[in-house]
């Protein structure tokens, strides 16, 4: 990684908050967006030849470390190698603030995290950053599976030793939100492990049991939690106008990947900033046959995109967004992956090349349709 320093970048297409300016520049001083101009630049400085530059890539919920820590079931890689991995990646994907998603609860399936595994990465996680070995700034986002027997337990002793910024209140019961139809849970599990059918009955059944008895304790206590420690509170795969009231009650910032059409607009509608998948918007509808994001892009209800389990796949569906939905242009497209994520999470020191900003910016240059990261800047570093 290169030092802060003062440059210039020129002869640059900028995707700023209004408009796109085909020949612009940018001035950075001390890590932080000093000036912006269009046409020539006041002094050479480095040429990008034409190419995009726009600001740093914010993602608020993406559970990719665990590819790199859990690369085959049963197989736990080293912890700091998965996190450099994922670092790497990350970066090179143009984003330059990262929400670690930390799964706490423990869990059925046996590809998760489990609790020496969340312990393992967010010691890892923590070294690598105290050390300045970390290219993107990362920040922490607990996924709460609230039907867990001891997701209370991992994140209080999690907060005894770590921030925490975001968490997300999750329900991934047979029959719940994602998996409302217990026949696509058992696919989905099924898929997944030798289960029988027999085996994945016995599983559904002990599910629900869980469900039970610790789902609406545990997301009062979870929601009081978010307060104590000041993180944003984010729910998850919301279905109903039901799911949404509640989310209103305690007091939720983010909807994350909802179901349904109701439950995103009734989301949209009370101020909750709704979240979709950029994979989706690639992919062109969701893999698990809930609403697709461009369903949502046309009704002007999307808000935020993460890339959830593909990292290049931020930049992808920004960029595809216009050509999806002819009334979105490329700076609200890139907006849902800068401004709107940081304004979501409280950030206002980044998300648009703006004066007096930090100097998180990302250099692009379109191979067909395909965005292509060629530099990286956190700022003022050059970081890949």
């Amino acid at each position: 990684m290169t030092t802060t320093d003062n440059f210039i970048l020129e002869n640059a297409t900028l995707i700023l908050p209004d408009r796109v300016a085909p020949q612009g520049w940018i001035a950075v001083s001390g890590g932080r967006i000093a000036e912006i101009g269009e046409g020539g630049a006041p002094e050479r400085g480095i040429d990008v030849e034409g190419d995009y530059v726009l600001p740093g890539l914010i993602e608020l919920h993406t559970d990719h470390i665990e590819s790199h820590f859990i690369p085959r079931p049963h197989v736990r890689w080293h912890a700091t190698s998965a996190v450099m991995a994922y670092d790497a990646q990350i970066a090179a994907a143009g984003i330059t603030t990262v929400y670690d998603s930390l799964r706490v609860g423990s869990d059925f399936d046996l590809a998760a995290l489990n609790n020496d595994d969340l312990w393992q990465l967010s010691e890892a996680l923590a070294n690598a950053k105290a050390s300045g070995y970390l290219r993107a700034e990362h920040r922490t986002h607990l996924r709460c599976e609230i039907s867990s027997s001891d997701v209370l337990e991992q994140a209080e002793g999690f907060a005894a030793r770590y921030p925490v910024h975001l968490m997300s209140l999750m329900d991934h019961t047979p029959g719940q939100r994602q998996f409302r139809d217990i026949a696509i849970w058992k696919t989905y599990y099924m898929g997944k492990s030798d289960a029988s059918d027999e085996e994945a009955n016995k599983l559904i059944s002990w599910r629900l049991d869980l469900h039970e008895r610790y789902a609406a304790p545990h997301r009062a206590a979870l929601v009081d939690f978010a307060r104590k420690h000041g993180a944003v509170l984010a729910s998850h795969d919301d279905g109903t106008a039901e799911h949404v009231a509640q989310a209103v009650a305690d007091g939720v910032a983010v909807a994350e990947f909802p179901t349904t059409l109701e439950a995103a607009q009734a989301s949209h509608a009370a101020g909750i900033q709704v979240m979709m998948g950029g994979p989706n918007v690639v992919r062109g509808g969701s893999h698990s046959g809930n609403i697709a994001a461009e369903a949502l892009a046309r009704e002007g209800i999307l808000d935020l995109l993460s890339s959830d389990y593909v990292p290049a796949s931020l930049l992808m569906a920004a960029f595809d967004l216009p050509r999806r939905v002819p009334d979105i242009g490329l700076p609200q497209a890139v907006a849902t992956v800068t401004a709107n994520p940081a304004r979501a999470a409280g950030l206002d020191d980044r998300g648009a090349l703006a004066a007096g900003l930090r100097a998180d910016m990302v250099r692009v240059r379109l191979s067909g349709d395909v965005p292509v990261v060629r530099e990286v800047w956190r700022e003022g570093r050059r970081v890949a």
